[in-house]
């Protein structure tokens, strides 16, 4: 099973790095990042319609909405924020260093993260190993962007 989860971690990222020269793309054409993400959005939006319908998933109950905490509702924000910048970024730096300063900021807020257990995420403490794997992921970043 765990090897499923790194697969799919790949191909999450190979998407990632497709997506971002799509939106960027689009933000061209479009010339306005705004409406890019929008469209971007509304096209995601549409295939997980599509892909609920396809499972034939139940939607969860009013009392199971209510008690979804109100902080998590905003998650969406986030990768509304990243497509919106991204679009923008990609085109002056590449989809190499976009990613890679990405990973970057992912990886540094997540040891934040899983240190304190934020969230609703078990608490992993930060050790020296991990903050070498991001120190080296920083040098690899700093290298990508030169």
């Amino acid at each position: 099973m765990r090897s499923l989860a790194y697969l799919l971690g790949i191909a999450a990222g190979f998407g990632l790095s497709v997506q971002v020269g799509m939106n960027s793309q689009l933000r061209k054409v479009l010339q306005n990042a705004n409406t890019a993400a929008l469209i971007s959005f509304l096209v995601g939006t549409a295939g997980l319609v599509a892909l609920l319908v396809a499972t034939r998933t139940s939607m969860p109950s009013r009392d199971t909405l209510a008690s979804v905490p109100v902080w998590a509702w905003f998650g969406g924000l986030m990768g509304a924020f990243y497509v919106a910048i991204s679009t923008v970024v990609a085109a002056s730096l590449g989809t190499t260093s976009l990613l890679g300063l990405t990973l970057l900021g992912q990886l540094a807020t997540a040891l934040v993260i899983d240190h304190y257990g934020w969230l609703g995420l078990a608490q992993h403490p930060i050790t020296l190993t991990r903050l070498a794997g991001v120190a080296l992921l920083g040098a690899g970043v700093w290298l990508i962007t030169r």
